[in-house]
């Protein structure tokens, strides 16, 4: 789901990806009235993020604390995103991979709801099937929201996006 917010982001600036020597592939989104935006999908396994994520914050001389990482997420119902700064990896190995490579737990998030596998389907092999079109079609405004949000978050700060995005609730 991840890759597909970045999608999102990069039609909405009319920008493709192209290869980049870190292993991923890279669009660069400038942000009206703001920083440039650098679009980064990591060719390797997911589980295997940190190497380009490393390379790529090497590269651009990104801070930890300006990097922001869009993944799936099992715990947040479907069509519903949450953001936030910092934690552990909760299990998602490629967040594990990006905090040891990086050696920081202190970057964005920007976690997109996928809910459980159905019945007792593996989890594992939940988060790594193709989505459907159906699907797809479902998580449309779930994803053009939460691609504002990253630009409000590059334009105004990770508080006063919460502030706009998430109810008293969350």
């Amino acid at each position: 789901m991840g890759q597909v917010l970045l999608d999102v982001l990069a039609a909405r600036h009319g920008e493709s990806f192209k290869a980049h020597k870190s292993n991923a592939l890279v669009a660069e989104v400038k942000i009206i009235g703001g920083p440039k935006l650098i679009l980064a999908k990591p060719l390797s396994y997911m589980n295997l993020s940190g190497g380009p994520t490393s390379s790529l914050m090497s590269f651009y001389k990104i801070e930890p604390e300006n990097l922001i990482v869009v993944h799936d997420e099992l715990d947040i119902p479907p069509t519903t995103f949450r953001l936030k700064l910092g934690g552990g990896h909760g299990g998602h190995n490629g967040l594990r991979d990006i905090i040891s490579a990086i050696d920081s737990k202190d970057f964005i998030r920007v976690r997109l709801g996928i809910g459980r596998p159905p019945g007792s389907m593996d989890a594992a092999d939940y988060v790594l099937k193709n989505f459907s079109a159906s699907d797809l079609a479902e998580f449309k405004t779930t994803l053009e929201i939460a691609a504002d949000a990253v630009e409000e978050i590059v334009g105004n700060g990770l508080v006063s996006t919460q502030d706009k995005y998430h109810s008293p609730a969350d």
